[in-house]
């Protein structure tokens, strides 16, 4: 008989003075959103029915759109996007996948997988996309779907001609993805307004949740493709039509992640209560602050101003200096959590939801300069983090 194991608690394991999530994501929960992670109820009763309407209301005003197929989905924001392109493409699909780096990649595949005739148009690392070179290939290639990064989480990129390249989508009867997961409440997006047909996010970035619960809106002309489907839809639990049976007639598909989506409804609420266009100020004003302050160390930036993503900030290494050192130390020493990079030569500092308080700031930004000084590779911590609180104060009087 094999014996059970010697287990060791969580209070054994984990730290004892918590890390601050100050990486790509998870980031750290508001107090609310931890306390009803703690709760459980009936998947199927009346309470969840009017908690799921309350998420679609509240999704509407996030994503920008009167579209009500809004949805959810028990996984990751990598299951989100598997959703999102799994019911619009089929074998035999025309797909134009715009590639900025490794995530935007990563939808070209799923599309590969789903039967796609892919065709990858290769942004030049640390450029936006061009709407032209789009423009080009809509015409040529004439796709039915396209998927796009709002912001490349991986190289920190932004594809900041969005709303053109949603226009452009609609001209030509292309059916536009968006993959938000890092940005969604972050930065402006218009759903209806930009013509994109489906918004992708997860719950542990931007809005400030639990990983394990992410978000689907689609468009109406994207339901129009998915109800118009010649072929069935190959993944049971991602059909989007099965969904609608929980998220819309409050019936079964599969058990909820009752607590994720408890969690995801106060996140969501206080999105709301702060409202969109305070959100967008505050990070935008935590983001640039803390890019002065890392420039005033004597480091430098990893993409252009004029493409760089705000929600997560990569930061090029000097020679000779490697990613996992610099993360292990700052988290060991400062017990403060970055992230590496999946292939540039960057670190990654989030600026996401409950990361962009000045506090954190101002923890993270010492941290992060008295770990490159302890690593051999002196920067100057007393001009940045001068420059930090000099840009915050000279933001919070422009704002």
């Amino acid at each position: 008989m094999i014996q059970a194991p010697h287990i060791d608690g969580l209070n054994q394991i984990l730290p004892e003075e918590p890390l601050l999530m100050m990486g790509a994501g998870p980031v750290p929960i508001p107090g609310p959103v931890a306390a009803a992670n703690g709760i459980v109820i009936n998947h199927l009763g009346e309470t969840m029915a009017r908690i799921i309407d309350q998420v679609k209301r509240m999704g509407r005003y996030i994503f920008q759109t009167e579209s009500p197929w809004l949805m959810g989905v028990a996984g990751p924001g990598s299951a989100a996007m598997e959703m999102a392109v799994t019911n619009l493409v089929w074998p035999g699909t025309r797909v134009l996948c715009v590639c900025n780096g490794f995530f935007s990649q990563r939808l070209s595949e799923m599309a590969v997988r789903a039967g796609g005739e892919v065709e990858r148009l290769l942004v030049d690392e640390g450029s936006s996309a061009d709407a032209r070179r789009i423009e080009d290939i809509l015409q040529t290639f004439q796709p039915e779907v396209m998927t796009i990064v709002q912001g490349e989480t991986s190289n920190t990129t932004h594809n900041k001609d969005l709303a053109a390249i949603g226009a452009l989508a609609q001209r030509y009867n292309c059916r536009l993805i968006v993959d938000a997961v890092c940005t969604l409440s972050t930065m402006e997006l218009n759903m209806d307004d930009w013509g994109i047909d489906v918004v992708i996010t997860g719950g542990q970035k931007g809005l400030s949740s639990i990983p394990g619960v992410s978000l689907v809106a689609f468009s109406e002309l994207a339901w129009q493709r998915i109800l118009q489907r010649p072929v069935p839809m190959p993944h049971w639990t991602l059909d989007a039509l099965l969904a609608t049976r929980f998220w819309h007639e409050a019936s079964y598909h599969y058990t909820a992640p009752v607590s994720g989506l408890l969690a995801l409804h106060e996140a969501m609420r206080l999105v709301c209560e702060e409202t969109l266009e305070r959100r967008f100020q505050r990070h935008r004003k935590s983001s640039l602050a803390l890019q002065g302050g890392i420039e005033a160390l004597g480091l430098s930036l990893y993409v252009p101003a004029e493409a760089r993503l705000n929600s997560v900030v990569g930061i090029a290494l000097p020679e000779g200096l490697d990613s996992k050192a610099v993360c292990a130390h700052i988290s060991r020493h400062f017990r403060v959590e970055i992230a590496g990079s999946f292939g540039p030569p960057i670190v990654r500092i989030g600026q996401m939801g409950e990361q962009c308080r000045v506090h954190n700031l101002f923890r993270t930004l010492h941290a992060f300069g008295s770990t490159f000084n302890a690593l051999g590779h002196p920067v100057d911590v007393p001009a940045g983090m001068a420059a930090l609180e000099n840009r915050l104060q000279a933001l919070s009087a422009e704002a």
